[in-house]
């Protein structure tokens, strides 16, 4: 099979696994081509609005697994292939050398047992860093089941390393995954935390769930999140929505994928790592989903309407940080603000705060932005749905975290 083939395959069947990201690595590995950096990389964008982008492959699409929800599960009838360490690095190299890409992402299928997957990614890895000083961003995918050894190894090669947990509760893996262990999983996660150092996993680890291939709630999805955060120090979760690739009785029947329902979770995500919110502040047993059509923190304020409004200038940074239209880098510069001024509302535009959000739940100067006379939840609540309607109907916007 020629070396553009494999390309095609291997990189199709890489696509639906989206725990790839760059943030947090600062290595500079002397004498080698490449280097990393803190933005974010695999077709994201940095600050300075950069598009910046990995490879994104798997090392093979074969494998000796049949979880229901994967493309490339044994007993799907699909085109396999495999590379060749030496492949992958003439590929990366080459993409590189083209300035197309900024570092690699690697996977990989299961062929014959975990500790030989693992091996030839090792390999594949070892190359690229050794033979061909390659010192740009990597990331790969650790296989459950491989052994400490290899993980130790793996690990002093690569920026970030992730272990996807799939689904987000053990139940479900059992069901539609039998051949993964969730111990597995999460052995490893406690291997990288008690092991990192600047050069072991530099750049931390991640993992992914898939979102709506099992009926847990959202209150379930973040209560597991959150857990992972605290117990193996995760740089991100990512949340992937279920997307039907295959036919089988257990899983669900959907259109379209539950992308909404991702978007609400990567926004509630934010919240319980930047700014202060905790999982029963979103969700609980009686509500235990999120409200589709508006984002967790406005609906948050909706339900808290009685802490409002906010006096810009006299609120605490905690406080700041509930107010809908007002992120983390606005919340800062207010409070450096108020040492020599009284903050306006001008002021805040300059600032960065989104007013069209931030209006209902502030005043400045104990004045509101516009007449308050009809402020009232359900008043509130129309403009702001109205208005995430048109962040969702503009194919030219991305989805806003907030």
């Amino acid at each position: 099979m020629e070396l553009q083939e494999k390309l095609t395959i291997l990189a199709d069947s890489a696509k639906y696994d989206a725990s790839c990201s760059s943030s947090g690595s600062i290595t500079n590995r002397q004498g080698q081509i490449g280097n990393t950096a803190y933005s974010g990389i695999c077709h994201s964008f940095a600050s300075d609005g950069r598009c910046i982008s990995l490879l994104k492959i798997l090392m093979t699409n074969c494998c000796i697994f049949d979880c229901k929800y994967c493309l490339n599960r044994q007993s799907n009838n699909i085109k396999r292939a495999i590379f060749t360490p030496e492949e992958v690095c003439e590929i990366t190299l080459n993409f590189y050398r083209r300035n197309y890409i900024e570092g690699l992402f690697l996977s990989s299928g299961i062929i014959k047992s975990p500790d030989y997957t693992m091996n030839l990614m090792i390999e594949a890895i070892s190359l690229l860093r050794h033979k061909y000083k390659f010192g740009g961003y990597i990331h790969a995918k650790a296989i459950p089941g491989a052994s400490e050894y290899l993980l130790k190894k793996l690990g002093s090669l690569v920026d970030r390393l992730s272990a996807n947990i799939e689904l987000p509760t053990s139940n479900g893996l059992k069901l539609l995954a039998p051949n993964k262990d969730s111990q597995k999983i999460t052995k490893i996660m406690q291997y990288v935390k008690e092991n990192k150092t600047k050069n072991f996993v530099p750049a931390g680890q991640s993992t992914q769930m898939i979102i709506g291939a099992t009926n847990e709630t959202d209150y379930d999805i973040m209560n597991r999140s959150s857990s992972m955060y605290q117990n193996y120090a995760l740089k991100r979760v990512f949340y992937s929505a279920y997307i039907p690739v295959n036919k089988d009785s257990l899983l669900p029947s959907l259109n379209t994928p539950p992308l909404i329902r991702e978007n609400r979770l990567y926004q509630a995500d934010w919240l319980l790592r930047f700014y202060n919110f905790k999982v029963e502040d979103l969700l609980t047993t009686v509500n235990p989903n999120f409200n589709l059509l508006i984002d967790p923190k406005a609906d948050w304020a909706l339900r808290h309407l009685n802490e409002f409004p906010k006096e810009i200038n006299t609120c605490s940074y905690d406080d700041l940080l509930k107010i809908p239209g007002i992120g983390v880098t606005s919340a800062k510069r207010i409070i450096s603000s108020r040492k020599y001024f009284k903050v306006t509302f001008k002021d805040l535009k300059k600032i960065g705060v989104v007013l069209k959000r931030a209006q209902y739940f502030i005043t400045c100067n104990g004045k509101y932005f516009i007449d308050s006379a009809y402020f009232n939840k359900n008043f509130i609540e129309s403009n702001l749905i109205l208005e995430d309607k048109l962040k969702l109907n503009n194919p030219e916007r991305q989805l806003s975290l907030f």
